[in-house]
């Protein structure tokens, strides 16, 4: 085996040996955030628990911070979302378009039920999370902006709906706090809330064109 082999084989294994060592710091560092709240939990708490040393945590995550933003990017795999927004934009019809805008959001938030508790508890307990949410809504507002400018290009947003009160309205209506409301505390199916919210969007943006 010629030496650019075995650096080639040597950069696998440790590529999949970071991957387990990092899921295994970001299961055990969720479940001591849920039993502990995030500002309850140390580095060496995680660090013991994950059998790892305290030095591969910053080294991988650079921070407390930095896992809790890795479980929260985490609850939809990459690759789903990304077909999604392929999709999208491959969509023709702006009805269909804001349709899956509404499926994204269903998606998001049903992957991201599980950690919902722990989300919440973050919410409450530490600024940290706060800031790390802030980012995270920016992100998805921005994501949002070539869709809602192809909606203002091809002029069919209601008469006299400005681009920003566009863009706010998709944001606030995607945003978790709807999903949260009808299908955590009221009871409705993710189905009956996709249905609901590709509906409201099309007749709060399109006025049912």
């Amino acid at each position: 085996m010629s030496t650019r082999k075995k650096r080639i084989y040597n950069s696998k294994t440790r590529q999949v040996r970071a991957a387990q060592t990092k899921r295994r710091i970001l299961v055990a560092s969720k479940t001591l955030f849920q039993s502990k709240g995030f500002e309850g939990v140390t580095i060496e708490q995680m660090a013991q628990a994950a059998e790892v040393s305290a030095p591969t945590i910053y080294a991988l995550f650079q921070s407390k911070r930095g896992v809790l933003r890795a479980l929260m990017d985490e609850v939809l795999p990459a690759d789903q979302f990304e077909f999604l927004v392929k999709e999208f934009k491959q969509e023709k019809l702006p009805k269909k378009r804001l349709a899956i805008s509404a499926k994204i959001a269903r998606q998001m938030y049903d992957a991201e039920r599980a950690q919902m508790d722990l989300f919440q508890g973050a919410s409450i307990l530490a600024p940290e999370f706060k800031e790390l949410e802030k980012e995270r809504e920016l992100r998805r507002y921005k994501r949002q902006e070539e869709g809602v400018k192809t909606l203002a290009e091809e002029k069919v947003l209601v008469k006299g709906l400005s681009l920003s009160k566009a863009r706010d309205i998709l944001w606030a209506f995607t945003g978790r706090d709807m999903y949260r409301m009808f299908v955590i505390e009221q009871g409705w199916t993710s189905d009956e809330y996709e249905t609901w919210l590709a509906q409201l969007l099309v007749k709060l943006l399109l006025g049912d064109k």
